[in-house]
């Protein structure tokens, strides 16, 4: 299994700022993002999955995501406070920075040393600098380094576009958890997680390029099945950060929507869809009726 980092390419969004790639693909004539329907108790509203870093100009609206967004009352995001970059940034900084910390390159094996220093040299920055961190922040970082090759930013995500239109719809904005419980998933792993997370980060670095494209292709084409299907290749991921940064996130989840009335567009990133204990799953099990329609 990729790691959690690399396999959806966005939770580090926030933090990446990368130049626009050319020509990037369309959603296929039948095809499209996965879309589904979401009704019970005091709900009538969808579920959208999303990627959060996409190459300028990505064509993945249609019809039938439109009419939905014209139907819908709010948006709901994994975090509203995604509108607020300076808050994104105090709070991985508070988060991620620790005194008295050990120089990263002692926290991989020697053999992948190497590997780490490729990196933090594409990254621009310094193994010193880095070494400031706790391991989960550095992996995140790193992670946004090896994302820039891949010509995408956050600011031409879904989540940017999807803001902008309600914003501009004069509709509400919310979320379903602070940045700063996303960051604090990741916080709370234990060092031995944190550093599986970082080494997983530094072993697929070079094999970015290849992930984010096919990751991109499935998405645009709504195939759920071609998502999961990288959800199980690889390495498996420490247990303990599918648990913390996965599931216990999309249990959370749940209880929120259930506070939810009226017609919400509620919009996640694509990898709490698939996989032990997705949110679709969850929200089944609640009580909920959820319908593809897209």
């Amino acid at each position: 299994m990729l790691s959690i980092l690399a396999r959806w390419l966005g939770l580090c969004a926030l933090l990446l700022v990368a130049a626009c790639g050319k020509e990037p693909p369309a959603p296929p004539a039948q095809g499209g993002p996965a879309l589904w329907r979401i009704e019970g108790k005091a709900l009538d509203g969808w579920l959208f999955g999303t990627i959060h870093v996409l190459p300028r100009n990505v064509a993945w609206r249609t019809a039938t995501i439109d009419r939905a967004l014209e139907q819908a009352d709010r948006l709901v995001l994994e975090t509203a406070e995604i509108q607020d970059q300076a808050l994104t940034t105090a709070a991985f900084e508070k988060l991620g920075r620790s005194p008295n910390l050990p120089p990263l390159e002692t926290r991989l094996p020697a053999g992948e040393r190497d590997e780490l220093q490729s990196l933090v040299q594409q990254s621009g920055t310094s193994l010193q600098m880095l070494s400031g961190y706790e391991s989960w922040a550095a992996a995140m970082l790193l992670s946004a380094a090896a994302q820039q090759p891949l010509h995408v930013s956050g600011a031409d995500g879904v989540e940017p576009a999807l803001i902008a239109l309600f914003r501009d719809a004069g509709k509400p904005i919310g979320g379903l958890e602070t940045v700063a419980r996303q960051f604090g998933a990741f916080d709370g792993l234990p060092e031995t997680a944190q550093r599986h997370l970082l080494l997983q980060t530094v072993r697929e670095a070079d094999g970015m390029q290849a992930l984010y494209g096919r990751i991109l292709k499935a998405w645009l084409a709504g195939d759920m099945a071609a998502l999961a299907r990288e959800d199980h290749a690889g390495e498996q991921p420490d247990p303990a950060v599918e648990q913390a940064v996965l599931i216990d996130r999309n249990r959370d989840w749940v209880k929120v929507v259930g506070g939810l009335k009226g017609r919400p567009f509620i919009a996640v990133g694509a990898g709490h869809l698939t996989g032990r204990d997705n949110l679709i799953t969850l929200l089944q099990k609640a009580g909920y009726r959820v319908t593809r329609v897209q």
